[in-house]
């Protein structure tokens, strides 16, 4: 007799990762105050891979500065993995970044005196893991952006694209909750932004939260959810890609 098994479904409740509640960035006071952010709340679940974006000066850059620990709010809370951290300092936020966050910028920001390998071991030095760790951990960091066969080569000897890819496995290495991207492909070409961009995509399916800010509709449509913000201020919270054509950019 022939039995059919249903599929199992995950019933498993969504996890909030990143949420802001209320925050303001207000820069200068009285005549020169300037709200690079306006009262911003945001939510961003465990798993996710979402894209901010928005024209130049809609605060987008100043949210994931303080997304990723690197600025404070004025006001308003900042819960990371459950934790508050708008008002810690900054021997706690440094902490945080190493233990929970990854960075990937446009410039690449590798160490030129030093081969791929050793800037991937670079962060774990930081993290407090021990040495005898980190070679290993390095190695398997960098084939799984493959790079397997470039260990030893320094920055000058990579293209940009293996220089990104260097990058992002030094932004993955402490195995950080949240990949935060910074206009990763903006000094790529079309066909190496495509190998990045399947970088991140695969990472993402392993469950890294993925958060990127680009100005690039090609690029954000290969993410899964597009927060949209204007004059500090989230407009659109969550867009899906074939929604950006009814945005008119600026």
């Amino acid at each position: 007799m022939q039995t059919t098994t249903e599929p199992i479904l995950d019933s498993s409740p969504e996890i909030t990762i990143i949420r802001l509640e209320n925050i303001f960035k207000i820069y200068g006071s009285a005549e020169t105050e300037v709200k690079a952010l306006n009262g911003v709340n945001l939510t961003i679940n465990k798993g996710e891979y979402c894209a901010i974006m928005g024209p130049s000066g809609s605060g987008k850059s100043t949210a994931m500065n303080i997304i990723g620990c690197l600025d404070r709010p004025t006001s308003g809370n900042y819960f990371l993995d459950g934790v508050d951290v708008a008002k810690m300092t900054d021997t706690e936020l440094a902490h945080i970044r190493n233990r929970k966050l990854g960075f990937v910028f446009q410039q690449f920001h590798l160490l030129a005196q030093l081969t791929a390998l050793e800037n991937v071991m670079l962060p774990m030095v930081y993290a407090g893991v021990p040495q005898s760790e980190r070679r290993d951990r390095a190695t398997e960091a960098l084939i799984r952006v493959g790079l397997e066969k470039r260990l030893s080569n320094k920055p000058n000897q990579l293209s940009g694209g293996q220089q990104q890819r260097v990058a992002i496995a030094r932004a993955i290495v402490n195995r950080p909750l949240v990949l935060l991207a910074d206009e990763p492909t903006g000094a790529l070409d079309s066909q190496t932004t495509q190998e990045v961009l399947s970088i991140f995509t695969e990472l993402n399916a392993t469950g890294i939260t993925v958060v990127m800010v680009t100005h690039e509709v090609e690029v954000a449509r290969q993410t899964k959810r597009i927060v949209w913000f204007r004059d500090g201020e989230v407009i659109h919270s969550n867009l899906s890609p074939r929604d950006l054509h009814q945005l008119q950019m600026s």
